[in-house]
């Protein structure tokens, strides 16, 4: 058992009365385990406790809250004059993950085997405004107002006005008049308008978008490490390059709101990225297939076949367009697999590896890309709360690519010539998973077809 220790450094500006903050006020909050410091300032929340979880080695965070939700404008307010930018948000996966079904089962989950030492540190960028007003947790209490169900809003985004540092929450948030986004120019007969360079950066992802077990370190999502390693970073390409920019067929906004000034392109508000699932509207599920299609290719090469020695061949998988690994995030619950399958003239399957069978699982001896954990005896999780260390990482670095051979034997009677069509699949969490979760009878995640191709065979002798 690994006891975990926990503070927090507190600098006050100003005083705090009757759950209120006075203009300017702030409060920066460092949490420090054992001799790692991790960011955290959910706004002005403290953060208190040093107790662990016997079972995961979670340390547990309590937030002291200091705002409350009502400090914070409702998206529904911000539509009055951003209608097109509150359009493209609205059915988002930031506007849903607080409410996304598997998120929540999953939240739940880890809160009963860690005694709820998670509560707090899953729902920090889930909830933000929950976290702020302490009306979460729990996730499902009536406490819980529908600004601070709404996930990662406008009101949230555009009131940070700092951060700490990458990763686990280290984001600092003002709320009140003035708003923040990468324009120097704007005015609003509503709000107060400053420029804020980190709106500009991919800092400003990696808030949230890496994560380290708080009990061991463990690095259990690095989408912003992943770029940081890049040609993409070392070129000067920032997240909202790709997940904030219009895809083909996307309405391409020249104002911001409501009368304001004409730009040569506004950022967009989709935050599109592998998040194809059943929750996101229709459009963004059309929005995140383009993306995940825009993110790889596959080739098939034929070797040296005959009827002798049976059909030999290469399938190369390459990261041709993601900056960071494919896939990335959570890829312990991720599923990216190969499927090849080999036919002849007759239409005759003589291979097949990668298929999914009726009941939605992929065929165990797949090409999987994808990162396993272990827990503390050594066993395979798809828990990371449970995670200690790194069974395997099998994936794909940007600008990087994978090689896998197929062998298979050509019966006597194969018409020729014979076809090769490989796929690189894509799906947010495996069926198992899902139903484990959310029951037998839970919607079934759609599967991507990211990239295909085929070859032809005439096989010599």
């Amino acid at each position: 058992m690994i006891k975990g220790k926990s503070s927090f450094i507190g600098k006050v500006k100003g005083g705090y009365q009757g759950g209120t903050m006075r203009p300017g006020q702030a409060i920066v909050v460092v949490i420090a385990f054992f001799v790692s410091v991790f960011a955290m300032s959910c706004g002005n929340a403290a953060t208190t406790g040093t107790e662990t979880s016997v079972e995961s080695s979670f340390p547990r965070i309590s937030v002291i809250p200091i705002y409350k939700s009502s400090d914070f404008t409702s998206a529904d307010t911000c539509k009055g004059c951003h209608s097109d930018i509150y359009a493209q948000w609205n059915g988002s996966m930031m506007s849903n993950c607080f409410q996304d079904p598997l998120y929540l089962a999953m939240h739940k989950e880890a809160g009963r085997e860690t005694g709820g030492a998670t509560d707090t540190f899953c729902a920090a960028c889930h909830s933000p405004i929950g976290i702020f007003s302490g009306e979460v947790p729990p996730v499902d209490g009536p406490q819980v107002s529908e600004i601070a169900k709404r996930g990662v809003q406008c009101d949230f985004c555009h009131t940070v006005s700092g951060s700490t540092g990458i990763g686990n929450y280290s984001f600092i948030s003002e709320p009140g008049r003035v708003k923040r986004a990468q324009y120097s120019d704007s005015v609003s007969p509503f709000h107060q308008t400053a420029y804020s360079e980190l709106h500009t950066k991919a800092d400003f992802c990696g808030m949230c978008h890496n994560l380290s077990h708080p009990g061991n370190k463990l690095a259990i999502e690095a989408t912003y490490t992943e770029w940081k390693n890049s040609s993409f970073a070392a070129q000067g390409v920032q997240c909202q390059d790709c997940h904030m920019t219009p895809a083909p067929g996307v309405k391409k906004l020249t104002s911001a709101a409501t009368g304001g000034p004409q730009r040569p392109m506004v950022f967009t508000h989709q935050f599109v990225g592998g998040n194809a699932t059943s929750l996101a509207s229709e459009d963004h599920q059309k929005l995140a297939t383009q993306q995940l299609q825009g993110a790889a290719s596959v080739s098939v090469v034929p070797q040296a076949s005959s009827r002798q020695t049976g059909v030999s061949i290469d399938v190369n998988v390459a990261n041709t367009g993601a900056g960071h690994y494919i896939p990335t995030g959570i890829t312990e619950v991720r599923q990216m697999w190969l499927e090849t399958v080999i036919t002849d003239a007759g239409g005759n399957v003589l291979y097949r590896s990668g298929a999914v069978d009726e009941n939605g699982a992929v065929d165990p001896q797949a090409k999987m890309y994808n990162t396993e954990f272990a827990d503390a005896d050594g066993n395979p999780t798809e828990k990371p709360w449970m995670a200690v260390s790194v069974i395997r990482d099998k994936r794909i670095p940007p600008g990087g690519s994978d090689i896998q051979k197929f062998n298979t034997a050509v019966p006597v009677d194969a018409k020729l010539p014979l076809t090769v069509v490989a796929t690189l699949h894509y799906r947010s969490a495996s069926s198992s998973l899902v139903e484990e979760l959310l029951g037998k009878n839970a919607a079934v995640l759609p599967i991507v077809d990211m990239a295909s191709a085929q070859a032809t065979i005439n096989l010599t002798g």
